[in-house]
């Protein structure tokens, strides 16, 4: 079996003499793969972390509490939260949101 070959890319990137990439870029994702992690998270308490941009960042917990084909809803912990609470796949896809389940203690 012949040794594989590494080459370096200019910015950091190196790939494979198949020209898969090796290093230092995150595999990419899809809408399907977010639609089923976020599916396995139906009904279970997350925490939901929010980029708004301009260096505000919102974090709340909540039960996943809807699952629609372009959109999912969180339930907040805190009744009184004001903020929005329905999120497309896509901003989960851009890193916009971010939603993890939440470990109980």
């Amino acid at each position: 079996m012949p040794a594989k070959k590494v080459a370096f890319c200019g910015k950091g990137i190196f790939f494979s003499a198949e020209g898969k990439n090796t290093g230092m870029i995150k595999p990419t994702q899809n809408i399907q793969n977010i639609k089923r992690e976020i599916r396995n998270f139906y009904k279970k308490d997350v925490a939901v972390r929010v980029n708004l941009g301009r260096n505000k960042i919102v974090s709340f917990t909540g039960k996943l509490s809807g699952i629609y084909p372009s959109l999912f809803t969180v339930q907040p912990d805190d009744e009184n939260y004001r903020g929005k609470t329905s999120y497309a796949y896509a901003e989960v896809l851009c890193g916009s949101v971010k939603v993890k389940e939440r470990k109980k203690a």
